[in-house]
């Protein structure tokens, strides 16, 4: 995946924050955006696999000792864990260091590592990467889902995770190619193509408060210092989705789509949003035509 998170992202009006997660683009916990990171992880979860399951492989091919394993690990933008606690189920002898500005994020963390059953070996840091990084070196493998974008200076923040990275040692970046979508063309309420036109609104907001949105990380990488190595989409197709939080998951994204884009869309369009937020029969909690679809790239570099 990617979260691949990936972008279909729920924007940050106030501009970029450092370290921040990951899927959905990107929400604050001070305003329930928690809620929205867990329900990705939770209704995306094969994806998220597929995606982790890949870094992990590629991290163990590259350390140049047989049988070594990734020691240290570290999750840039962790959020409310998904990344951070999926690595440490597939690495089981690594330590894990989950890497946020957001105190109330990094307490899901430690919630959701304890109950997998790893708590003792993932430990969260707060930090703005804006202002200054910590040492963590040596690390051999980082995990950055939907984080990157926020930082204020990319290029210089990648040449600093390459310093204290392991020779061999692997990045992992995930972004959104193309924006989550969760809708079919007409809804039945409102003109046809609303989720197209939100979409829109949604890419100025971007180009104003997140200008490296869609850049190709592959250069960024190569100018900081590294070597990529492959670059992967993974392909979220889900008709109909059996997920039982699949609705909430959907009503959850057009909520703070609402609260971002507030008086940004016309007349028309904000009543069908309001329609499909509402608990009724057209809402998103009722329906029976969604379709998530969108895709993650993973991107993936050596020191």
């Amino acid at each position: 995946m990617t979260h691949s998170h990936h972008d279909a992202s729920v924007p940050r009006t106030h501009g970029p924050a450092a370290g921040r997660p990951h899927v959905h683009d990107q929400v604050d916990a001070s305003d329930g955006g928690d809620d929205l990171l867990d329900l990705d992880g939770e209704v995306l979860e094969a994806y998220w696999g597929v995606a982790l399951d890949r870094v992990t492989a590629a991290a163990a091919e590259g350390l140049g000792v047989v049988g070594r394993s990734p020691a240290r690990v570290v999750d840039l933008g962790a959020g409310t864990g998904t990344g951070a606690v999926g690595l440490a189920r597939r690495l089981p002898e690594a330590e894990v260091v989950a890497v946020d500005v957001s105190e109330p994020s990094l307490a899901r963390v430690a919630v959701k590592a304890h109950a997998a059953g790893v708590g003792a070996r993932v430990r969260t840091l707060v930090a703005d990467l804006d202002t200054g990084w910590p040492d963590l070196s040596p690390i051999d493998l980082t995990w950055a889902s939907m984080s990157l974008h926020h930082l204020a200076d990319p290029v210089r923040s990648l040449a600093e995770v390459r310093r204290l990275t392991s020779p061999g040692g692997l990045l992992a970046v995930s972004e959104f190619d193309e924006p989550l979508r969760f809708l079919p063309d007409d809804l039945g309420i409102g003109r046809p193509g609303f989720e197209t036109r939100a979409l829109e609104v949604l890419s100025t907001v971007h180009a104003e408060a997140l200008p490296n949105i869609g850049a190709s990380w592959a250069a960024m990488l190569a100018e900081s210092g590294w070597t990529v190595v492959d670059q992967h989409d993974v392909v979220i197709d889900e008709r109909a989705p059996d997920h039982p939080l699949a609705g909430r998951y959907a009503r959850a994204w057009f909520a703070r789509l609402e609260d971002g884009l507030s008086g940004r869309l016309d007349a028309e369009d904000q009543v069908t949003l309001e329609a499909l937020l509402d608990d009724g029969p057209q809402g998103l909690l009722h329906r029976s035509d969604l379709h998530l679809h969108g895709i993650r790239s993973l991107t993936l570099a050596r020191a």
